[in-house]
């Protein structure tokens, strides 16, 4: 492969200007498509020698093109990708990777086949405060992990595309699934419409992943809350974890907190086992915390070069969408448990 990959941007409304400005940060961008000729006009004035073009038809064809990527609207997701394969190019895809799980296994068939390199814009699996608080759980240091939360909320940004669970929640999904490191077996989600009750697309939604051994995820995503939050909490047996992106400096703390059996009492004493409330120091890292998506677009550019999975590959962005499709699925009856067959991704 090219040791300078040449990346074309398709698509570049409100997120995808910020792939092709760091794109052209790292120097691999090339081309930029958007069907929209004022968006062109402007974005050709910033980066200069850039071209850009207004279908996607044009990049495929394009042979110095070695790799895109796609922030077009989410149900044009899976055509777009499915075509940039099949024109022989490695693909990055913003979340979703599809709308379905069917749509997202052939696209992970399809890049295996030509191989070629297929990546999900999970862009929390690259923030430097997730990758350090799931080095802590596989080194033990939080004890056995339990369970967690994430609370995703603000007043806006309101999407009429897409529900907030397909907006907003894929980043608390593949967060969760990264730490737990697996899939849940079950999937249950409620959520209501208030801004646009004609159309019927939720505001709000609160999800809940069971996973085996009895561990949980709580997810509460929503557009009209009050409160701009970005948290993530994670209780294990020894410590526990908050991750609060909207802190500027100190994002992650750790609790030395806990509840212990006291041992070597007598039953008699106690009619039962003994318990203690444990409640230590809070230990907060220091974090050298670079933009996540300059680290998702050099990874992608890394994998390109080598051949390398991706960390957020096509079978991640499937596992994810498994999820999403049963949360949907759920909320679709009012909260009812739906289960997810085994081997759903990884």
């Amino acid at each position: 492969m090219n040791v300078t990959p040449r990346i074309a941007v398709i698509g570049a409304g409100y997120w995808g200007q910020n792939l092709v400005r760091v794109f052209s940060q790292l120097g691999h961008l090339a081309l930029v498509c958007d069907r929209d000729p004022a968006v062109l006009r402007r974005l050709g004035a910033i980066y200069t020698g850039v071209p850009t073009v207004g279908e996607p038809e044009e990049v495929f064809a394009a042979k110095g093109i070695d790799a895109v990527a796609i922030a077009a609207p989410t149900i044009d997701h899976a055509p777009l990708a499915a075509r940039a394969l099949a024109a022989g190019k490695h693909v990055f895809v913003e979340k979703p990777l599809a709308l379905s799980t069917a749509e997202g296994a052939q696209l992970v068939e399809r890049a295996a086949g030509a191989e070629l390199t297929l990546m999900v814009g999970h862009l929390m699996l690259y923030h430097e405060a997730v990758v350090r608080l799931k080095e802590m759980i596989d080194f033990g240091l939080i004890g056995e992990l339990y369970y967690l939360y994430s609370q995703r909320l603000n007043l806006g940004r309101i999407r009429r595309d897409e529900n907030v669970l397909w907006s907003l929640a894929p980043h608390d999904v593949s967060i969760a699934l990264y730490l737990f490191g697996e899939t849940p077996q079950e999937v249950s989600c409620r959520g209501g419409s208030y801004i646009q009750r004609p159309s019927g697309v939720e505001d709000v939604i609160f999800c809940d992943l069971s996973f085996p051994e009895g561990r949980v995820a709580h997810l509460h995503c929503s557009w009209l809350d009050p409160h701009k939050t970005r948290r993530l909490t994670v209780v294990g047996s020894r410590k526990m974890v908050v991750f609060d992106d909207m802190e500027p400096s100190e994002k992650l703390r750790i609790y030395d907190k806990g509840i212990e059996a006291v041992r070597d009492q007598p039953d008699y004493e106690t009619y039962g086992e003994a318990l203690t409330l444990r409640s230590g120091d809070i230990f907060i890292p220091k974090l050298d915390v670079p933009e996540p998506l300059k680290v998702e677009c050099q990874h992608f550019i890394e994998c390109v070069r080598g051949g390398a999975a991706p960390r957020s590959d096509g079978s991640n962005g499937a596992a994810v969408l498994a999820v999403l499709e049963a949360a949907s699925r759920s909320l679709g009856r009012r909260g009812a448990p739906i289960a997810i067959e085994a081997g759903g991704g990884r």
